[in-house]
């Protein structure tokens, strides 16, 4: 925030605008991010994302039936946190029979979004038994998740050492494993795991990188912050550099201000 405030102090001395220069400050700050954090959403992708979902609930609307749209539009509102709506609208599709692999899983994730656990726990591990490898782990990923944030940290940690060992290049399932262990007590042992998800992150291919810098950086959270203070040293010389461009007008006596005389023969 200070940064940024910084930032926006620079560009309104430069530009002269403060509502361009706090424009300028977002796209700096959403650039940055994406190369950097990622912490922010896409814009064009959650547009789009809300677009697709305005349109499977007016064909939802039309034709209530279409288990389809259900399903797909159930996955939208969990990607979105929207756990209840994503409980009723995949839920009939259950009744009606459809239990395959994708609809157990999302509608278990639902559950335990809306604070079901028992019944999100239970369709999970339908899921599991059905494929327990699927997505190299991404039931027990969602699993340890849940479960953290629940404070069962012993059943977190089972799920998440599953999952290290189903998917051995994790960042994320390392670092929610090393909160679990750190919440259980063993501190010393969370310690050595955020140390193997921040070398894990060093030696993945760049694709993999982008997708889990977020995890890496919460693995090592000195880096975002050595990054913050480089960025205020810069913004600070730059401030610097413009002071000195754009030095303050003499007065015509050449001492002070060019207010001064003026103040001085009022006196007089």
């Amino acid at each position: 925030m200070n940064t940024s405030w910084l930032l926006w102090i620079v560009l309104s001395s430069l530009t002269g605008s403060p509502v361009l220069s706090a424009l300028g400050v977002l796209g700096f700050v959403w650039v940055a991010d994406r190369y950097t954090v990622g912490i922010l959403p896409s814009p064009f992708r959650a547009l789009g994302r809300w677009q697709r979902a305005n349109k499977l609930q007016r064909m939802l609307h039309t034709n209530p039936h279409d288990r389809r749209a259900r399903s797909e539009l159930a996955d939208l509102w969990v990607r979105r946190g929207r756990y209840a709506a994503a409980v009723e609208v995949l839920k009939p599709n259950l009744e009606a029979g459809d239990d395959d692999l994708t609809t157990l899983f999302v509608l278990g994730l639902a559950y335990l979004g809306a604070g079901d656990a028992a019944r999100g726990e239970l369709l999970l591990e339908e899921a599991a038994k059905l494929q327990p490898d699927y997505q190299m782990g991404v039931i027990d990923l969602e699993r340890g998740r849940f479960r953290l944030a629940r404070g069962d940290t012993k059943g977190a940690i089972e799920a998440l050492e599953r999952l290290r060992r189903a998917r051995p290049g994790t960042v994320e399932g390392r670092v929610l494993l090393a909160r679990a262990l750190d919440r259980s007590g063993r501190d010393g042992e969370g310690a050595l795991v955020r140390e193997e998800a921040w070398k894990e992150y060093v030696a993945a291919p760049g694709f993999q990188r982008r997708r889990e810098r977020l995890w890496a950086w919460r693995a090592r959270p000195s880096r975002p912050i050595a990054y913050g203070v480089a960025l205020l040293v810069v913004l600070a010389l730059g401030v610097s550099m413009l002071s000195r461009m754009n030095p303050p007008e003499p007065s015509p006596d050449g001492y002070g201000y060019a207010g001064d005389s003026d103040v001085a023969s009022d006196g007089e």
